[in-house]
C-alpha cells in the first residue's frame, strides 16, 4: 500500500456507530504512522456540508465523496455512493463494506488488528449496512443504537476513546430490554400511525422503540402502501433529523431532496434551524416533496400552453 499523508484532522460522521468506530480507527492509524495524536472532528451531515475543507492535508471517513474533497493530500475511506472520478484525493471506496470496516482493512495493514476490533467492526458492519439475514442482527442494532440513545462524544467519552470497552459494555443490557420492551409496543402503535406525505412517502410517527427497527419491519411486513417510510427526531439544540428508510434504493433519492445524504436504503437529512416542531416539520416535507406546478399567471402564457397541446 503506498503510504497515506499525514493529516492535519481526521473528519468523520457524528450520528452512528459508524462515524465513530471509523474515526477512532483512523486516530490510531495515524498515531502508528506519524507518532501525533491527531485532532478528531465529527459532523452531522448539515453542519458538514458548511464546512469548508480548508486543511493542506485530511482524512475523511463516513461522508460521501464529493468535488470538494478532491484536493491533493486529501485521503477519503468511505462506502457511499459517488458520481465524483478522484483526479488528486485518494479514494479508499467499496459499496460491500462499511466506512469502519474499511478503515479497519488499512489498520491491520499496519498490525492494528484485535480479536476484539474484530468482533466490534463485524458487528458495526453488520448494523450499518443493515444485513438482516445475519445471525447477530439483532445484537449489532443494539450496538449501534449505543450512538443513537447516547449521542456520539458521550459515549466517545464513556470508553475514554477506546473502542475495544464497547464490548458486552453494561449499557448493552440497557439497549436489550429497551429492545424487549419497548420495540413490541412502538410498532402497534406506530402501525396505527402513519400519515402520507407523498403518494411514496410516508411519515412513521414514533412515540417508543427502535425507529430504525420499527421501520424495517413495517417495510418488510409491507404494512403501509409507502416505498420509503420517514420518522422525525428532535435534538435537544432544537433541530429535527428525518430519516428516511427503503427496501428499493429509493431512500437516497429523497434524502437529496432534503439536502442530505446517506445510504440507498438508509438515508437522513437535517431540516431547516427554523423548523422547529415535528408538526411543522410534517408541513415543510409535504410542501418541499410536493412541489406545486407552475402556474399560469397571464393570457399569454394559457394560449401558449393550450397550443402545446
Amino acid at each position: 500500500m503506498s503510504s497515506l499523508p499525514k493529516p492535519e484532522v481526521i473528519l468523520t460522521h457524528e450520528s452512528d456507530l459508524d462515524g465513530l468506530v471509523a474515526g477512532v480507527l483512523l486516530q490510531r492509524l495515524a498515531k502508528k504512522l506519524f507518532g501525533e495524536d491527531i485532532r478528531l472532528e465529527a459532523f452531522h451531515y448539515h453542519t458538514w456540508r458548511q464546512r469548508e475543507p480548508r486543511e493542506a492535508a485530511a482524512w475523511v471517513t463516513d461522508m460521501s465523496f464529493e468535488a470538494r474533497l478532491d484536493k491533493s493530500n486529501w485521503v477519503i475511506v468511505d462506502h457511499h455512493a459517488t458520481e465524483v472520478t478522484p483526479r488528486n484525493a485518494r479514494l479508499i471506496h467499496d459499496l460491500q463494506k462499511s466506512a469502519g470496516l474499511l478503515a479497519y482493512d488499512l489498520c491491520r495493514e499496519h498490525g492494528l488488528g484485535s480479536s476484539q476490533l474484530d468482533r466490534l467492526v463485524h458487528l458495526n458492519n453488520v448494523s450499518d449496512l443493515f444485513l438482516d439475514t445475519d445471525p447477530e442482527f439483532v445484537l449489532a442494532n443494539d450496538y449501534a443504537n449505543l450512538v443513537k440513545v447516547y449521542g456520539f462524544w458521550n459515549l466517545h467519552a464513556v470508553i475514554g476513546g477506546e473502542l475495544e470497552r464497547l464490548i458486552d459494555h453494561p449499557l448493552l443490557q440497557v439497549m436489550e430490554l429497551k429492545r424487549k420492551i419497548e420495540d413490541p409496543l412502538g410498532l402497534e402503535w406506530s402501525r396505527r400511525n402513519v400519515a402520507e406525505i407523498t403518494p411514496n412517502v410516508g411519515f412513521v410517527d414514533t412515540v417508543i422503540g427502535n425507529n430504525n427497527i420499527i421501520v424495517h419491519q413495517l417495510l418488510e411486513q409491507k404494512a403501509t402502501p409507502y416505498n420509503v417510510l420517514l420518522t422525525l427526531f428532535r435534538r435537544p439544540n432544537g433541530l429535527i433529523i428525518a430519516s428516511l428508510r427503503s427496501r428499493n434504493g429509493e431512500a437516497i433519492k429523497v434524502a437529496e431532496k432534503l439536502q442530505g445524504g446517506g445510504h440507498a436504503n438508509a438515508s437522513g437529512a437535517t431540516l431547516p434551524k427554523s423548523v422547529r416542531a415535528i408538526d411543522d416539520a410534517v408541513e415543510y416535507l409535504r410542501t418541499v416533496l410536493n412541489p406545486k406546478p407552475a402556474s399560469i399567471n397571464n393570457l399569454e402564457g394559457l394560449f401558449s400552453a393550450l397550443e402545446k397541446k
